[in-house]
């Protein structure tokens, strides 16, 4: 064995731990040229190989009470890593959000003309759009290219978001598509897609509270009925990621990468092949709301190259209300902290040099999959509105990560340890005109 070789098991050891030692999924990089041979070396399955941007990395399972070290002592093995599972972030159980305060004072529910569509005024006209300057940056722009969301999937039906839908995937069957309506059985998608009319939900202003008093569903009846479907514990996190991101960016086309189940939850690998998916398939900007405590070197080299093809990157910079470093957003990406709509910083809300830029994050009004409209809390609902505003500036001509970030950085500084402050869309417009010419 040569010494590169061992210190690279050394370093191996040092990341996976003795807990990853009884795993049994890996993801490994091997060339495509060798894995047959490293899988008849070592036993293994192969899984699935992953194609594109991500050509290399292959998905294996080892027989129980493998080693890890034997295999990443292969020659032919350049990185291994445990296929963890990586959790969509969901505030701290613990808070309280003001939720009948903060959506039941916006007033009278209104039908409001938005983009073609008829939309909720209160996702439409909301306090966090004035916070992000949203209403002046849309004399400037209103978003180009596409934004892909590695989330949930979304609801391909939901009318004021189906005519800005492009083709996406669905890595947890491995299918085309990306729609997290395949989540649910069908009594409970009929229970959604009927449980009300645009009509009916404007005539109610009362909140549930739903998934952990992160999400509150904007009409009382509505909510009993969904009370009565099994919904998965995340279902509709990606619609309503989805719906922020076509708040700020109406133009711009949304590309459904489907990577957690409707539970939350997805490996690694899922996670890799989906940016590198979403990079080869023509998208400008990728929205990550997802993070995860430990780093990967297949995330990191899948997301070095989507920089290098001048994609942007924004993500989630977490929900532990720590100053800590979480991935994907620790990869030199746009990372995204919260704050109330008073310039405050949320409770839960990561920051420090995790953050770049911070965007409201408490009740923000979005859309929910079957004509229905929520209020989410959490860095998860501050991502998209960031992503939004990269789309903005593809228009502009600002087509890369670090001109994109030079643009979103040009906000209101608040302090609090939030990277460059608060999103100002006016601002970064500007800039990014400026970037231009």
């Amino acid at each position: 064995m040569s010494k590169k070789t061992l210190a690279r098991v050394i370093l191996l050891l040092v990341a996976l731990g003795p807990a990853a030692l009884a795993a049994d999924q890996y993801l490994v990089r091997v060339p495509s040229s060798k894995i047959g041979d490293v899988v008849a070396r070592h036993g293994l399955t192969l899984l699935r190989s992953l194609q594109g941007s991500a050509r290399g990395f292959h998905v294996v399972l080892a027989p129980s009470g493998t080693d890890p070290r034997d295999i990443a002592s292969d020659p032919s093995v350049q990185d291994l890593e445990e296929d963890s599972n990586v959790l969509l972030p969901e505030a701290a159980p613990d808070f309280q959000g003001q939720a009948s305060l903060q959506v039941n004072g916006l007033g009278a529910p209104t039908a409001l003309s938005f983009f073609g569509v008829q939309a909720l005024g209160a996702y439409v006209e909301q306090p966090a759009g004035a916070v992000i300057a949203l209403d002046g940056a849309r004399n400037i722009a209103t978003g180009a290219g596409t934004v892909a969301v590695l989330d949930t999937g979304v609801d391909p039906n939901h009318p004021v978001l189906k005519n800005s839908l492009v083709p996406g995937y669905d890595f947890t069957r491995n299918i085309p598509g990306g729609s997290e309506m395949n989540d649910l059985d069908q009594s409970t998608t009929a229970i959604l897609d009927d449980a009300q009319s645009t009509t009916a939900i404007l005539d109610k202003t009362q909140v549930m509270v739903l998934n952990q008093s992160t999400t509150a569903i904007l009409d009382q009846s509505t909510t009993a009925i969904l009370d009565r479907a099994s919904l998965p514990g995340d279902f509709g996190h990606g619609t309503m990621v989805a719906g922020l991101v076509h708040l700020v960016a109406p133009a711009a086309k949304i590309m459904p990468v489907k990577v957690f189940t409707g539970d939350g939850a997805a490996t690694l690998s899922q996670i890799v092949a989906g940016i590198a998916w979403a990079v080869d398939n023509g998208a400008n900007v990728v929205s990550m709301s997802f993070s995860s405590p430990t780093g990967s070197e297949a995330m990191k080299k899948v997301i070095a190259e989507a920089i290098a093809k001048g994609v942007v990157l924004v993500a989630a910079a977490g929900n532990d209300g720590e100053q800590i470093v979480v991935y994907p957003a620790g990869y030199g990406i746009i990372g995204v902290g919260s704050t109330d709509d008073w310039l405050r910083r949320s409770s839960f809300s990561n920051y420090g040099s995790i953050v770049t830029v911070a965007a409201p994050g408490e009740g923000v009004i979005t859309l929910y999959p079957g004509n229905n409209y929520a209020a989410g809390w959490g860095t998860s609902f501050s991502a998209p509105l960031v992503a939004g505003g990269a789309a903005l500036l593809v228009q502009l001509g600002s087509t890369n990560q670090s001109q994109a970030a030079q643009a979103l950085s040009q906000a209101v500084f608040i302090g609090q340890q939030l990277g460059a402050g608060e999103l100002n869309l006016v601002m970064a417009c500007w800039y990014g005109a400026w970037q231009r010419n």
